[in-house]
């Protein structure tokens, strides 16, 4: 038997789990904020916080978003890949409250590879693109020694409906759309333990617009909303907290893939894992939590879900209305004020 060429066999990390740790990104950042200069009025989102896309004001009524994600392949066939990638891109400026508008393909590909590959990738990024409603527009393309695949993406919003990530109002309960674990069952198929199905399950997912997501949230009092992504869960949350607030996590409503707790049970981790648990560990006590649950907690995901905080009284109904697409989605916890627990994240 002939056996297919694979994504995986060309990449030695994969999705949002390549990312740079978040204390060493810190370090870069801060390096540049030290040299950027005078600050553009207009400029409304950039450096001050860790939020997912630039915003900037260009009259009284509209703002532009800005997003740019890419990184190596997370799954074995080149068309999942770009649908992964471009959801993935796509998500920041969703979650920012803005409707994405068109797209620039960002592509890194071995010259010696067969372009086939590269053909998929892209035709699968064109084809959630077109799901979104969003033109691509161009792009830039170089040899390398990985692959790598990802959008540079331009969206708008009205001036007073951008979401920011750190600004949740006391009392708010927390939802998050999709289900935990992702990280930890792609690291599980490149060893060669999971099965089709659970690999097929959270492709889907990966796959999966948060523009239905966003659709749904129209209307409703958000107060902060981001998208997790390979900091996971538990830094996401810490940056959303902003040193302001506390967020209580209800444990037992956490959603999560089954398989990728089996996996975690047996201690099979991450690196991006580790080294997220590494940034938040002054900030989080997770050590009266099951090892399985703190893996999950910490897991990078790539294109994950929304997650963002709603007034109490509207969570239910809201909640209802995503899981007509998002069947998964939970409301997992609850904003509290700073004093109410030691730790800017606690668990019920």
């Amino acid at each position: 038997m002939v056996r297919l060429p694979s994504l995986l066999d060309h990449c030695t990390s994969g999705g949002c789990g390549a990312k740079i740790g978040p204390d060493e990104l810190s370090i870069a950042i801060g390096a540049i904020t030290d040299n950027i200069g005078a600050k553009d009025d207009n400029l409304l989102v950039g450096f001050d916080s860790s939020d997912d896309a630039a915003v900037y004001r260009i009259d009284d009524e509209r703002c532009l978003i800005s997003t740019v994600d890419f990184f190596p392949p997370m799954v074995a066939d080149a068309k999942t890949f770009g649908r992964v990638a471009a959801a993935n891109a796509l998500s920041d400026v969703y979650a920012m409250g803005g409707k994405p508008l068109f797209a620039l393909n960002l592509v890194c590909f071995p010259q010696s590879l067969d372009k086939s590959l590269l053909r998929d990738i892209l035709v699968g990024g064109a084809e959630k693109c077109a799901e979104a409603g969003v033109s691509i527009a161009g792009g830039h393309s170089i040899y390398d020694k990985e692959i790598k695949y990802g959008l540079s993406v331009t969206g708008v919003a009205g001036s007073d409906k951008i979401f920011r990530n750190n600004t949740p109002r006391i009392g708010d309960k927390v939802i998050l759309t999709k289900p935990l674990g992702v990280g930890i069952i792609l690291a599980a198929e490149r060893a060669g333990l999971a099965d089709k199905s659970s690999v097929d399950e959270v492709a889907g997912s990966m796959e999966k617009l948060n523009k239905y997501a966003a659709e749904a949230m129209l209307g409703f009092d958000i107060s902060a909303c981001t998208d997790v992504t390979g900091f996971g869960l538990l830094v996401h949350l810490l940056e959303m907290t902003a040193g302001q607030v506390s967020v209580e996590l209800f444990t037992d409503e956490i959603p999560f893939f089954e398989s990728a707790r089996g996996f975690a049970e047996e201690f099979l981790v991450t690196a991006a894992g580790q080294r997220n648990r590494n940034s938040a560990e002054d900030k989080v006590d997770v050590t009266g939590l099951s090892f399985w649950l703190q893996e999950l907690l910490f897991d990078p995901q790539t294109s994950g879900g929304l997650l963002f905080a709603v007034r109490a009284e509207q969570a239910d109904e809201l909640l209802a209305r995503i899981r007509e697409s998002d069947s998964k989605a939970a409301i997992i916890g609850c904003v509290r004020c700073e004093s109410y627990h030691e730790k800017r994240v606690f668990f019920e």
